[in-house]
């Protein structure tokens, strides 16, 4: 992912207020609720799957049942109304909401056994695996940091992910190609503008200026993603400085 100095603080205001997750899910609108859950779940079903299975050994088909039955009552049972930004970040309270729901492994299991475990994310937990499995496990103290990490990664990809595709629909494939040649490569030899210059057969000052908007539009959408998945704008201002190193106006 970008470091600091790549993306910066950020040179303009930050992005309008949205509605978060936290006012979404208890939201009288069917579709709001929805769009809540659908939110939440792309930020954090992969460290909650892998969170479980670390934390608390579960199988691969135990962990995916919990994985799909804590997000579908996250919202229908409203596990958010406990919420206080005042006491915590948003990932840290649904980390210990894990641990609750997981720790009532008999209630959740009679559920299960009556159906409730059905599918409601289209989830790759086989992806999820695939990952696990080129880690080195954490030590059993050290999962509270794990989740954390995980968190901060997948946050970043929802970005990347979003970034890419609205450089494509407004055919900026080479500030994307540049932004990830030069931002995201992790080779030990890092590439000058003139060899990316070279590379895109552009003129140099074309790199410079590509590079530029791309991490202005990428740090507006990480931002955005960002101020959604926040449960206070004091939380959102905390984060943005932690992950973006963008300083509030």
């Amino acid at each position: 992912m970008p470091d600091d100095s790549s993306i910066g603080p950020a040179a303009g205001r930050f992005p309008a207020t949205r509605w978060s997750v936290i006012l979404a899910a208890r939201s009288g609108d069917a579709a709001e609720r929805q769009r809540a859950l659908e939110a939440i779940a792309a930020a954090y079903w992969k460290p909650v799957y892998k969170y479980v299975r670390l934390r608390w050994s579960r199988s691969r088909e135990d962990a995916q049942d919990l994985t799909q039955e804590f997000f579908a009552r996250l919202v229908e049972k409203d596990f958010l109304a406990g919420f206080d930004p005042a006491r915590g970040r948003l990932r840290t309270f649904l980390r210990v909401c894990v641990d609750r729901f997981a720790a009532n492994e008999a209630k959740a299991a009679q559920r299960l056994k009556r159906g409730g475990g059905a599918a409601v994310l289209s989830l790759d937990f086989e992806g999820a695996e695939g990952e696990l499995g080129r880690i080195e496990p954490p030590a059993p103290e050290s999962l509270e940091e794990f989740f954390e990490k995980e968190w901060v990664r997948s946050y970043f990809g929802l970005a990347l992910e979003q970034f890419e595709k609205e450089c494509s629909a407004r055919g900026k494939e080479t500030h994307y190609r540049l932004f990830e040649r030069y931002d995201l490569d992790d080779s030990e030899r890092r590439l000058s503008y003139d060899d990316l210059a070279r590379e895109f057969s552009i003129a140099v000052t074309d790199v410079t200026n590509y590079l530029a908007w791309a991490r202005r539009e990428f740090r507006r959408i990480a931002l955005e993603r960002l101020r959604e998945l926040t449960g206070s704008d004091a939380e959102f201002r905390r984060e943005a400085r932690a992950l973006l190193g963008v300083e509030p106006k």
